[in-house]
């Protein structure tokens, strides 16, 4: 209980210290956005750069987490094909981002790296990549046919400039080259990126306390009851029946695909509800609610899933 407790505290802790912040005004809407900003744009591929670029690739690459991983994502979006029928492409999208588009980025490096060490790592960056870049890009592309239907070579165009421009998906790809190629960093721009790494963690700590301080939505609906259970329960559970009865993985790429499996739902889908104005109000509530359930989800999967 010691472990799960020193590895889930501070974790959300952290998340509690920015929603104080954010309901009493002492952190007000544009330090907000700035704090994200910051998180996404400097800290965050900062440390996933240097964490590829001192990782073996074969720790980096690792496909049976990949497959326990997007498998989990994969396998929930099947169960709610039945919900899709009912909906516009768009609002299908957006649900099953909401559903499965894991906090991995802002929650799963921290708890990672306190609960199995700096191990961990290489598949969490493999999680970044998968979630902020493969399930965002996948998003916006169906909602751009929704919009441009016959317009397939403008789609096209479009994703590929935002994955152009995505810092969360250039920065563990220039870090991989570097490893790749055997480049020596100089010790001072390495002290410099690992530095700016580090305030990654509580900052985006921070940043998911202030946005649900800021985003309290009505979630009385079967809709939000719905999408919360199939992250926080269903998403995990199918990871875990492919990493461990159907691949035999290790124990601890298992743990990391099953509690990455777990985590709430990150800002991803508001950002592209904001975006394109359309199905905010499940999306905030989302994230809401699988944010202030997971302390006892997540650690109850602690609890189970860390080594004694």
């Amino acid at each position: 209980m010691q472990a799960v407790l020193g590895a889930a505290f501070p974790v959300f802790a952290l998340i509690l210290a920015g929603a104080l912040a954010g309901r009493f005004d002492v952190l007000d809407g544009p330090v907000t956005g700035a704090l994200n900003r910051f998180v996404i744009s400097l800290a965050l591929p900062a440390l996933l750069f240097d964490v590829t670029a001192h990782a073996p690739l074969s720790q980096v690459l690792d496909w049976g987490f990949v497959a326990a991983f997007g498998g989990g994502i994969l396998g929930t979006l099947l169960l709610m094909v039945p919900t899709f029928r009912r909906q516009s492409l768009t609002i299908a999208a957006l649900r099953g981002l909401n559903a499965t588009y894991a906090n991995v980025g802002f929650m799963g490096i921290p708890l990672c790296a306190m609960a199995f060490g700096p191990a961990s790592l290489g598949p969490v960056v493999i999680a970044v990549i998968i979630t902020a870049s493969v399930q965002f890009a996948g998003v916006v592309a169906l909602i751009e046919i929704d919009r441009h239907a016959g317009s397939g070579a403008g789609v096209a165009r479009l994703v590929a400039s935002r994955l152009a421009r995505n810092p969360l998906l250039i920065a563990p790809l220039a870090g991989l080259l570097v490893d790749g190629i055997g480049l020596a960093i100089p010790s001072p721009i390495g002290a410099f990126i690992k530095l700016l790494g580090q305030a990654a963690s509580p900052c985006a700590l921070v940043a998911t306390g202030l946005f649900i301080a800021a985003h309290r939505a009505d979630f009385r609906s079967r809709t939000v009851v719905s999408l919360v259970t199939l992250k926080l329960l269903v998403q995990p559970a199918v990871a875990w029946l492919i990493a461990a009865p159907l691949l035999h993985l290790a124990p601890l790429p298992t743990a990391i695909a099953v509690l990455l499996s777990a985590l709430p739902t990150g800002t991803g889908p508001f950002i592209l509800a904001e975006a394109y104005d359309t199905d905010r109000g499940p999306a905030a509530a989302t994230i809401l609610l699988t944010t202030v359930l997971s302390v006892l989800t997540v650690s109850a999967l602690l609890a189970v899933l860390s080594p004694v």
